[in-house]
């Protein structure tokens, strides 16, 4: 994994209610309300020396070692003085400065937008939009290619670490942006843009950057990124706080409502509000693909054959691989591959998927695990449809429940065990648990004991918005009865 950004400060976070404007919104609604929180940036001067361009990279984009992130080639170039431009490097503006016809506004210095390149490949990526390059290729230099894909056009494609970086970073411009006039000098622009302030990205674009987004979530280089940028400008990228942010604007989550204390967040957050409106579909509420980062997994060894013998290893290409066979020996082990924790407070469903391949085993159902741990507890989850444990295939576990644990924090783990006569490897790809809030809607409650008929049908609530188990409950609760939602003391 890449060194943690130098300068970057561990206590920037998002100010507290700093994005309580979106809660209850969605589509056009809601990337309004973003733009409003996110439009105004206190941005340096563009250039090198103090106070400029340069002098912002020194925090945003250095890592531990000196080394300049840069997220266009595989070269390495360090740097020396503070404020002063890395020998090799250009300033890059992923949204090409032609596309609002060149003017050194907000956005021409936008670090959001701007990121150490290389020089080469900034000149042959040129205007072009961002986009999967899927016929003739003009220029590869590992990290980037240039050629040709959607409708015939010039585009740039970043390598697979980068893609969720740059989807992110796209989606946050067209956005704090979309009411900039596009340059119809510049043809690239209308390529993936439209003249207004939704969608503003083109389906084919938003589409595509969404599927980019879900493939390569949020790292610690890209976290601690927005917060650098966010103690210099003043505001942040929403598409970084808020991973499923994307989906309630142009995706699968359109017609439910955003709500930033009850979703997926990359950094810290507290919200201004009393009860949460949750919405009622299928969100994701975490989720990791191995072969781009660890996903924040952890490894918990019981039984390993000497101090030093690693069972869990990371691979870029197969995600996490599990295995006691090392050097023709098999060897007895036995640990767990473990999530962060998984905060299930809020949901009145969940369930858990993954992709997985296992080979050389007899029976992978026997010897393997997937297990919640939960207050203390260890249990082993049913009804996963297991690979055949002879070939290097991976299969879709299928949707397995959680209901059981909703409402609860939990961690998943992955047990694997092996014996001195069979010690077969087990690979996870991905993983992802999605769940379904409880929609209370008792938001507006009102305290007025005497609109409420206990005769009539009612549903008790805590305060928390969860459902009450017992109706009995006793203090202060919500009643919802029909369209009422009315707080009382039992």
């Amino acid at each position: 994994m890449m060194a943690a950004i130098a300068a970057a400060s561990a206590a920037a976070q998002i100010p507290a209610g700093y994005y309580d404007s979106l809660k209850g919104k969605s589509g056009a609604e809601l990337k309004a309300a973003v733009h409003e929180t996110i439009k105004e940036a206190d941005v340096l001067s563009y250039g090198s020396g103090a106070g400029h361009t340069w002098d912002g990279f020194y925090s945003t984009d250095r890592l531990a070692d000196g080394r300049a992130v840069d997220r266009y080639s595989n070269d390495e170039r360090y740097f020396t003085t503070k404020g002063q431009a890395v020998s090799g490097m250009n300033i890059e503006h992923s949204f090409p400065k032609s596309w609002w016809g060149g003017s050194e506004n907000q956005a021409y210095k936008d670090l959001y937008n701007l990121m150490p390149s290389e020089q080469k490949i900034n000149s042959a990526k040129s205007n072009y939009p961002m986009g999967e390059v899927t016929g003739s290729v003009k220029t590869d230099n590992g990290c980037t290619k240039v050629g040709t894909g959607h409708n015939g056009y010039s585009l740039w494609e970043p390598a697979d670490k980068w893609k969720g970086d740059f989807a992110r970073s796209y989606m946050y411009m067209a956005t704090a942006y979309q009411d900039f006039t596009w340059s119809t000098k510049s043809p690239q622009a209308l390529q993936i843009l439209e003249q207004n302030e939704y969608p503003t990205l083109q389906p084919w674009a938003y589409e595509l950057y969404i599927s980019w987004a879900k493939a390569d979530v949020p790292d610690e280089i890209e976290t601690n990124r927005n917060n650098a940028v966010s103690e210099i400008q003043g505001n942040r990228n929403p598409f970084v706080d808020f991973p499923n942010l994307m989906e309630y604007i142009w995706g699968d989550s359109t017609e439910y409502a955003f709500d930033p204390e009850n979703t997926v967040c990359t950094a810290a957050y507290t919200g201004g509000g009393d009860t949460p409106t949750p919405p009622t579909g299928d969100e994701t509420i975490y989720s990791a693909t191995f072969t781009a980062d660890d996903g924040n997994c952890t490894i918990h060894n019981t039984t390993v054959p000497y101090d030093g013998f690693s069972v869990w290893q990371r691979d870029s290409k197969y995600g996490w691989k599990g295995t006691g066979f090392l050097n023709y020996t098999d060897y007895a082990c036995d640990a767990s591959l473990l999530t962060p924790e998984i905060d299930l407070t809020g949901y009145a469903s969940a369930t858990l998927s993954f992709s997985h391949a296992a080979n050389y085993f007899a029976s992978p159902a026997e010897a393997l695990a997937v297990e919640v741990v939960c207050d203390g507890q260890t249990t082993a989850l049913s009804g996963i449809n297991w690979p055949r444990g002879n070939n290097w295939t991976f299969v879709e576990s299928g949707d397995i429940s959680l209901n059981e644990f909703a409402g609860k924090k939990i961690r998943i783990a992955f047990h694997y065990t092996s014996t001195t006569s069979e010690a077969g490897t087990w690979e996870v790809k991905s993983v992802a648990v999605k769940g379904k809030k409880l929609a209370s809607g008792i938001s507006a409650a009102e305290a007025d004991k005497g609109k409420f008929d206990p005769s009539l049908p009612y549903e008790t609530y805590t305060l928390d918005g969860r459902k009450a188990t017992n109706t009995q409950q006793r203090g202060l609760v919500i009643i919802k009865q029909g369209s009422k939602k009315i707080k009382v003391k039992n």
